[in-house]
This record gives structure tokens, sequence and C-alpha cells, in this order.
């Protein structure tokens, strides 16, 4: 069998996804091969400049061109981490060189694709990419390296994994050139975003006759299943990076991510993607993740772990301070009492704690309540000052225009910001979504949202009239600007955000064992 995570991604650590599923599978005696396609296209996309003549139509075009070699091997080096300045120029030149690199009807970025009038939300488009796999600008690529697999492997079969938008052109233009040249493959298709999909109140398959299996959910046991290995016990199965290029990311030094639990144990946040879709919380037990990251880091020896729960829960937490993992880490967390602790947060930091992402959302109490967030403002202070007398970073995720907010509570998250502008690290601001399955949904007058039967998300009438070019407006002409804010916002890494933000914790401390 063979196990494709398709372009484009942040190209930063390995997929997970397809890592978890080769475990399951390698566990009942089958041997997957994997495909990172996302790195691995990138990286000949990159290779391409040196075809290409020195001239350019301006000098930014020609600088990027020029360097896009030297810009992503100077995303795999600590002392690009030791600047953000040098980092930035780096990433974005090498996104705008990448861009240009792309001489297909086509915007391919680090972590975006767009191709002409297609889009991913049409089921419809996605068949077409699928019609027409030539016009996609991965296909110079993936026409050679999808044959060289398939005549590796034993079993024809097939399976990707999308988990976002941005993969699902590129997805189907590949599954597109397997019908057209290997009839008797089998296709499967999973992943975070083929969930989404499955779990909308007005799903229909539209893809029959493209697609033999869709897999919504955690994907092992169906997988399994469709290899032929029925009624196992087991559903915990420790992911198998060993055929995943752990040295070509654009990365400083490899990272091992690892989730301990699919699915969110608070379950209750209004209009939660996890809630909406009803996607159970389903953990590991705390000795299984401890055993799976203490072996995984042996066989992968990674400069950093990355925690990929929805929330890192509160057992975990503590084994971590009682049995370090001898590295760096970071991950997602909800804010808790417990991180109001200073000895326990120091004991996380001299643990290997480097960055703790926060949902916050909102500084507004009265937001949080109406969204059942659990989470008292106080608290959330309390927290941020803890850790950052503790010594770990902390990424704040802000979101703006929920129904019960307005521009008074908007500025209240404002002033939040500003009274902690020394104790956050990192800021991500986003604008709501009201997703298409949520249960609260039928409360508002809404409309659709985006033109496509594969939307996730629906427009809806603010109830209280503040609408999202209001929102945005608030954010552009009022929030990025306050000086405090826009100081924070400078600190962020651009396009791989939280995916590198704790590299630059540790560039200065690596650079100087290093001499």
């Amino acid at each position: 069998m063979i196990l494709i995570h398709p372009p484009v991604a942040k190209p930063s650590e390995p997929p997970s996804g397809i890592a978890k599923l080769a475990g399951a599978l390698k566990k009942h005696g089958i041997r997957p091969l994997l495909l990172d396609a996302n790195i691995e296209g990138l990286r000949q996309i990159i290779n391409r400049q040196r075809l290409l003549p020195r001239t350019s139509s301006d000098r930014w075009t020609g600088r990027a061109l020029r360097n896009v070699s030297d810009n992503y091997a100077s995303l795999r080096t600590w002392q690009t981490y030791s600047h953000i300045d040098r980092y930035k120029r780096a990433v974005i030149d090498l996104n705008h060189g990448i861009e240009k690199l792309c001489d297909h009807n086509a915007t391919l970025g680090l972590a975006n694709f767009q191709q002409g009038e297609l889009s991913p939300l049409r089921s419809a488009d996605l068949i077409r990419a699928a019609e027409h796999p030539e016009r996609n600008p991965f296909y110079p690529y993936f026409s050679s390296r999808i044959p060289e697999l398939i005549d590796k492997s034993a079993s024809p079969v097939i399976g990707f994994s999308i988990n976002y938008l941005s993969q699902a052109l590129c997805s189907f233009a590949m599954i597109g050139f397997i019908r057209q040249n290997f009839h008797t493959i089998k296709i499967i298709l999973g992943g975070g975003l083929v969930t989404s999909w499955m779990n909308s109140p007005d799903w229909q398959n539209p893809f029959t006759g493209l697609v033999d299996h869709l897999i919504t959910g955690q994907g092992e046991q169906a997988l399994l299943s469709i290899m032929g290995i029925n009624n196992t016990k087991e559903t915990d199965y420790t992911p198998d990076y060993s055929l995943l290029p752990f040295s070509d990311y654009m990365a400083p030094g490899p990272i091992l991510p690892y989730s301990a639990s699919r699915g969110c144990y608070w379950n209750r946040c209004s209009f939660c993607p996890e809630k909406a879709e009803g996607n159970p919380y389903i953990p590991a037990s705390t000795d299984r993740a401890m055993q799976d990251l203490h072996s995984l880091i042996t066989i992968t020896g990674p400069t950093i772990v990355h925690l990929l729960d929805n929330a890192i829960s509160m057992p975990i937490l503590k084994r971590l301070t009682l049995n370090p993992l001898g590295v760096p880490w970071y991950g997602f967390t909800r804010i808790s009492s417990l991180l109001t602790d200073i000895d326990f947060c120091i004991t996380l930091k001299n643990a290997g704690c480097v960055m703790l992402k926060l949902g916050l959302e909102s500084g507004d109490q009265g937001v949080l309540d109406s969204m059942h967030k659990g989470i008292n403002i106080e608290t959330a202070s309390m927290v941020i000052k803890t850790l950052k007398k503790a010594g770990i970073a902390t990424y704040i995720y802000l979101l703006f225009g929920t129904p019960s907010e307005t521009v008074y509570e908007a500025r209240n998250t404002l002033d939040f910001v500003v009274r902690h502008k020394d104790e956050i690290g990192f800021l991500n601001l986003a604008l709501f979504n009201m997703p298409v399955c949520s249960q609260d949904k039928d409360k508002f007058e809404t409309s659709s949202f985006y033109k496509g039967d594969l939307s996730l998300y629906t427009d809806f009438r603010h109830p209280k009239g503040w609408d999202r070019r209001q929102v945005r407006h608030f954010l552009d002409s009022e929030f990025r600007k306050h000086r405090a804010v826009s100081e924070i916002l400078r600190k962020d890494p651009p396009i791989f955000t939280s995916n590198h933000a704790p590299l630059f914790k540790l560039a200065d401390r690596i650079i100087q064992r290093e001499n």
C-alpha cells in the first residue's frame, strides 16, 4: 500500500497522519510505502531555479529567483532563527521565488495553492482537476514519482491524506493521473478535510467512480478493514516516521510531531468545528503516550517535539514534568489554574517546554461565557504572566466577530493585549466563521459564504450588526495599528507562524552550544 501526503501544506515537519496509519499497518504485517509529495514536490520546483535565465522583470523577483536554493538552505540553519528580519526575508523571498517558478495558471507558495478558476470548495472543480492532471504545476513531479512507487508496491491500493483546502486540488490531480494510467488501483481518501466534508449536513458523495473509499475520523481501523484486517482490539498505534525524509524539511533540525489524543477533552465551546462535527475525544493512556514519545525520540533524534493535540491534557502536562522527554517541546493547551502555579511552570520549563499555544479567543468575560469557553479572564491574565516569569513563550489565539461580540467587547480584547504586551510572545488574529454543521447556526439568519457544495462555513447576519466588513475595519485601523499590538505581530514568523515560533526561543542556545 502507498500512503500519500499531497501538496501544499507547511513543509516544516513530517506529516503525522500517514505516519500514524503506517504504524497501524506495520503492526498487522503490512509494510506500506510513504510519500510526502508536499516536501518532494516543493523541492523539485525549487530545483528548477538552476534551469532558468538570470533575468527578471523586477529587482525583487530577480533576487528571489537567484536565491531560491540559498533561502531554502538558510531555513535549515539555526543562524537564520537568531534574527527575525533575516528569517522574514528568507521566507518571503523563498515564497515569492516559488510563486515565480510556477509556470502554470496557478498561485503556488510554501503553504498556499490556487489554480485559475478552480475552487477546492466545489466538487465539480476537483473532478475537473482530476480530468486534467497535466495542468497541475506538480505534474512533472508526480507523473514520474507515482509510477516509481507503484512498481515497488505489492498492493494495488493508494491512500491520500487531505487535511487542508490547499491540498485538495493537487490531490485530485494526482488521483486523476492514477485513474488515467493505472486502472486497477484502488484509491482511498481520508484526513481532516475529508472528515469535515463528510460531517456536513448536506453531504452526498460526489466522487463515486473516482475514489473507491472515503474515510471519516480516526482512520486506522477503517483502513485496516479495507486491507482485510478486521476485529482488531487495539486502537492506539505508534507512528512510524522511518519512511519519511526527516532531514529535508524547512527547519534547522528535525521536528517530531506527535498526538496523544483525537478531538478535544473540553469539547463545549460554541461553534467549535470539533463539537459541530461531533468528533469524540479519544485519548491514548498517559503511559502509552509517554512510551511512544520516548521511543520515537530515540529513533528519530529530533531537535524539538511538536505535540499536536487540540489541547494537551493536564495529566500529560504533569507527566512531562515527572518524566521529561530530554528534548524541547511545545503544543496547544487550555488555560487552567494549574498554569498559574509558578513552581509547576518552572518545572514544566525545566522539562523542556519552550512554548504553549493558548486559545484565549477574547479578552472580554461576557464573550468567553457566551462561547462556553470555561475560561476566567483573571485566570488567563495570571497564566500568561506566570508562563512569562517561568521562561515559557505564549502564542495567543484571538477570534473576532463572534455573535456575542461588538466593537465594545473587541476593545476589551485590545485592552487585555495592551496590558499583557510584555508577557505575550506571539499573536494569531482570526475572523469568526460559522461552521455549516454547527448546532447553533439555526439561531441566526444564514446565507452562502462561498459558492461551493464543499464549503465548510456559512455566512450569517450578526445579531448585533457587527458584520465582517466592520470587524476587518476594526482590526486593520485600530487593533493592528496599536503600537503594543504591532510590536508583538512583528515577531510572528510569516507563513510558518506557530510552527516556527518556538525555534526562535532555541536558536541562540543551540548556536552557543555548537560553538
